[in-house]
């Protein structure tokens, strides 16, 4: 572990150097999802760079926002990481979001809400044929007195 402290500032987007053998992909569509997720809650997610400006984490994001014309970043500087630990965290850092799951029963009430809100659903990330699917299954009739007996019945 890093005995270093991370440093928060702006980063110059033109100043920013791409990690080389980075083993993540970005097709131009992910970068286009993920510069209209910028454009409509704006930059969130700081990038980390090391101390050379070199990108650890956030190449899509410097990709979307380049695509947006935006010049500065938020950024976190971690300036004390060995270069073992750099090339693990980059991996990690990408590798560790894919082991998270979906409740599925949440995912379709927030999709359905936000449907009935109007709201642009290709704004979360998930593509026509997905949304379709999350819209399709989601059932709000009240339940029959058998349903609720089975609910009744699990412990919570």
């Amino acid at each position: 572990m890093t005995e270093s402290i991370p440093e928060y500032k702006t980063a110059l987007v033109a100043d920013l150097i791409p990690y080389a053998r980075n083993s993540r992909t970005h097709t131009e569509d992910q970068i286009t999802k993920v510069a209209s997720s910028i454009k409509e809650f704006g930059f969130l997610n700081p990038v980390i760079v090391d101390g050379a400006n070199g990108i650890i984490a956030g190449h899509c994001r410097i990709l979307a926002a380049k695509k947006l014309g935006i010049e500065e970043l938020p950024s976190i500087v971690l300036a004390g990481l060995t270069e073992s630990q750099k090339k693990a965290y980059i991996i990690a850092d990408n590798r560790l979001a894919l082991n998270a799951g979906w409740d599925d029963d949440l995912l379709k009430l927030e999709i359905f809400e936000l449907n009935n809100m109007d709201f642009d659903l290709s704004l979360t990330g998930f593509d026509a044929d997905e949304l379709a699917i999350l819209l399709d299954d989601v059932n709000f009739d009240p339940a029959t007195e058998e349903e609720q007996g089975q609910l009744d019945e699990l412990d919570p």
